[in-house]
C-alpha cells in the first residue's frame, strides 16, 4: 500500500506539472471567470478529457497477485485493475466548468478506460461521467466563489475514489477478490486524488491572483500615464501634443516603438524604426484605417499587416488604439513590438484602458475649453456693451460744455473716445496690462467727475511704478460704476469714491471704497456668487468681475466685499505679480 501511494504521487506530480502549464493558456482564463460559451465548454471538456486520458496512461496496473506494474498503461488484461488519476481531471473539470464540462470530460475519459479494459472496466466507464456530472452540480453551491478553496477541494476529492470503489464492488461478480483489491488501492487512491485536487485548486488560486495583480498593475499604470499625459493633451499644436505623448509612452512602457498619428499621417514616432517611420509619412496600414473607421482597437500580428515598406524594419507586430474625441476617431496611438509573441493579454488590457482614459480626458478638456470660451465670450460681450444712458448723458454733457467751456468739452470728448476704443477692443483680449486698465478707469472717472462735479469726488491713487502685471480688461471700472449708481444713488452732495492701487507682499491690491449706503446685509455674501436681482441690468457687474478674475487669474484673485464700520462699503481684490507666460500671451 505504501509503495502504491508513493507511485501514485510520483505520477500525479508529472500530471500537475502539465496542469500548471495548462493554466497558462489564454483560453483557461475564460473558464476561471465562468464566461465560456457552449463552444468553449466543448473545447474545455475535450481538453480535460485528454487530461483524464493522460492521467490513466500515467497510472499503474494491479495484477491478480497484487503486483504493481510501473509501466505506462496502454491496455490491461482481464485479471488486472487499472489505478489512475483520471478522476482528478474530471473533478476539476466539473468544479470549474460546471455539469456540461464535467460530464463531457468524464465521458471521454470513461470511454478510454473502457477500451483499456481490465477488471472493472464497466465500473470505470460509469464512474468518470457520473463524477463529472456530480462535481459540476456541486460547483453550483460555490458559484459565488471565484475558485473553491484547497481545503474544500480536499474534502470534495475524498468522495470520487470512494464512489469508484463502491461501483467496483457492486458490479464485479467476484466479491472476495474485489474486496481485497479495494482494500489495497482504496486508501492510496483517496489520499492521492484528494490531495492532487487540492493542489490543482491552489494552482488556480495562484493564477487568479497573478492575473488580478497584472490587471491591477496595468490599471494603475494606465491611470498614472493618463495623468502624466494631461499637460500634453492640453497643447494646441497637434505635433507638440503627439511628440509629448509618444515620448511619455515610450519612456513608461517596455515597447519597441510608439507612434502617434492623426489617421492620415505620422505626427510623432519614438523608438525602433525611427529612421524610416518619420513624422509626415502617410498612413498606409489598412488595419489603421479600420481602427479609425470602426473606433475599435486593432492588433496587427504580422509584418504584412503593418505594411512597412522598409526591408529591414525591426517591427513585426502592433496594437493600434483609436482615440475618440467628440464621438469621432481623431488620433491613433500605435504600440509596436519586435515579435507577435510579445503581445500578452496584459498589454492588450493596458492599451485598451489607456485609449479609453485618454479619450475621456480629451473630451473633458474639449468641454472645459468650450465652456471657458463661451463664458469668456459672454463676459466680453457684456463688458464691451456701452450703457446707452451713459453715452447719451456724456454726449449731452459735451454739447453743454462746448457753449460754456470748449476746452473742457474737447478734453471730455477725447476721454470718451479713449473709453469707447478700450471697450470695443475687449472682444479680442482676455488680459491687458495694468497700465491700460488704469488709463481706462481714469477716462471713465474724468467723464463721471465732469458730470457730477457738484455732488461727487473720485480719488484715484496708484503707485509711481506700476508692476508689469496683467488683469482682465474692464475690471475696475464696473466696480467704480457700481459705487456711483448703487452706493451713492441717494447722495446729493459730498459723495466720495476712492480707487487705491498699491503693492504689498508680492502682489497688487486694488481697493474701491465709497461713503454711500453700503450693501444690504442679507445679500452681502451672495453678491460675488450670483447676480443681484434688484436691478438685473446693473446687478451683474460685480458677479461678472468676480467670475472673470477667478477663471483667468485663479481663486486667490476673487473679490471681497464688506461694509465699512462708519459708512459706505469696500470692494477689494488682489492680482498676482507672477502670472504664467501662457496667460500673458492671451493679451
Amino acid at each position: 500500500m505504501k509503495d502504491l501511494t508513493i507511485i501514485l504521487f510520483e505520477r500525479q506530480g508529472l500530471l500537475l506539472d502539465i496542469a500548471f502549464v495548462l493554466t497558462r493558456t489564454p483560453g483557461f482564463r475564460s473558464l476561471l471567470y465562468r464566461e465560456s460559451s457552449l463552444k468553449m465548454s466543448i473545447v474545455h471538456a475535450f481538453v480535460f478529457g485528454l487530461f483524464g486520458i493522460a492521467s490513466t496512461i500515467t497510472g499503474v496496473v494491479i495484477g491478480s497477485d497484487f503486483v504493481v506494474i510501473r509501466d505506462f498503461v496502454w491496455t490491461a488484461e482481464a485479471d488486472q485493475l487499472v489505478v489512475g488519476s483520471s478522476l482528478v481531471a474530471i473533478v476539476i473539470a466539473g468544479l470549474l466548468g460546471g455539469p456540461v464540462v464535467g460530464l463531457g470530460a468524464g465521458i471521454i475519459a470513461g470511454v478510454h478506460l473502457m477500451f483499456v479494459g481490465g477488471i472493472g472496466w464497466l465500473a470505470n466507464g460509469i464512474v468518470n461521467p457520473l463524477t463529472g456530472l456530480l462535481a459540476g452540480l456541486t460547483a453550483r453551491f460555490f458559484s459565488q466563489e471565484r475558485v473553491i478553496s484547497p481545503l474544500k477541494a480536499l474534502f470534495i476529492g475524498v468522495f470520487p475514489p470512494v464512489l469508484q470503489m463502491q461501483i467496483l464492488l457492486i458490479l464485479h461478480p467476484q466479491a472476495d477478490e474485489m474486496v481485497a483489491l479495494v482494500d489495497t488501492v482504496g486508501l492510496p487512491l483517496v489520499l492521492s486524488n484528494s490531495i492532487a485536487i487540492a493542489i490543482f485548486t491552489a494552482m488556480i488560486g495562484i493564477v487568479l491572483s497573478e492575473q488580478e495583480n497584472e490587471a491591477a498593475l496595468a490599471t494603475k499604470q494606465a491611470l498614472t500615464i493618463a495623468e502624466e499625459a494631461l499637460p500634453f493633451l492640453k497643447k494646441d499644436n497637434p505635433r507638440d501634443m503627439a511628440r509629448g505623448i509618444a515620448d511619455l509612452l515610450y519612456g513608461r512602457l517596455k515597447l519597441a516603438a510608439v507612434s502617434v498619428t492623426n489617421g492620415t499621417e505620422v505626427l510623432a514616432h519614438k523608438g525602433l524604426g525611427a529612421d524610416h517611420h518619420r513624422p509626415g509619412d502617410q498612413i498606409m496600414t489598412s488595419v489603421s484605417h479600420q481602427a479609425m473607421r470602426t473606433k475599435e482597437m486593432k492588433v496587427a500580428y504580422t509584418k504584412t499587416e503593418i505594411n512597412c515598406g522598409h526591408a529591414r524594419c525591426p517591427l513585426e507586430a502592433a496594437i493600434i488604439i483609436p482615440v475618440i474625441e467628440a464621438n469621432e476617431s481623431t488620433w491613433l496611438i500605435k504600440f509596436y513590438f519586435r515579435k507577435a509573441q510579445h503581445i500578452r493579454p496584459v498589454e492588450l488590457m493596458l492599451a485598451q484602458g489607456l485609449g479609453q482614459l485618454i479619450s475621456n480626458q480629451l473630451n473633458v478638456i474639449g468641454a472645459e475649453k468650450l465652456k471657458a470660451h463661451i463664458r469668456d465670450a459672454e463676459l466680453r460681450n457684456l463688458q464691451a456693451q456701452i450703457n446707452p444712458h451713459f453715452l447719451f448723458n456724456t454726449l449731452h454733457l459735451i454739447a453743454t460744455l462746448f457753449r460754456e467751456n470748449p476746452g473742457k468739452a474737447r478734453h471730455i470728448t477725447v476721454q470718451l473716445a479713449n473709453y469707447m476704443r478700450f471697450n470695443l477692443r475687449l472682444v479680442s483680449k482676455s488680459l491687458v496690462r495694468m497700465e491700460q486698465e488704469c488709463e481706462h478707469v481714469k477716462a471713465y472717472i474724468e467723464i463721471i467727475q465732469a458730470r457730477f462735479s457738484n455732488r461727487l469726488h473720485i480719488q484715484f491713487v496708484e503707485p509711481e511704478d506700476i508692476p508689469d502685471v496683467y488683469i482682465p480688461p474692464s475690471t475696475i471700472q464696473p466696480i467704480v460704476e457700481n459705487c456711483i449708481q448703487h452706493g451713492l444713488r441717494n447722495t446729493a452732495k459730498d459723495g466720495k469714491v476712492e480707487v487705491i492701487i498699491r503693492k504689498e507682499d508680492g502682489r497688487l491690491s486694488i481697493l474701491v471704497r465709497d461713503n454711500g449706503c453700503g450693501f444690504p446685509e442679507n445679500i452681502l455674501n451672495d453678491i460675488p456668487h450670483k447676480p443681484l436681482t434688484e436691478d438685473q441690468s446693473e446687478g451683474t457687474g460685480l458677479y461678472n468681475v468676480n467670475q472673470r478674475l477667478i477663471s483667468l487669474l485663479g481663486e486667490s484673485s476673487r473679490i471681497h466685499i464688506r461694509n465699512l464700520p462708519s459708512i459706505g462699503s469696500e470692494v477689494s481684490f488682489h492680482i498676482p505679480c507672477d502670472i504664467p507666460l501662457e496667460r500673458k500671451m492671451l493679451s
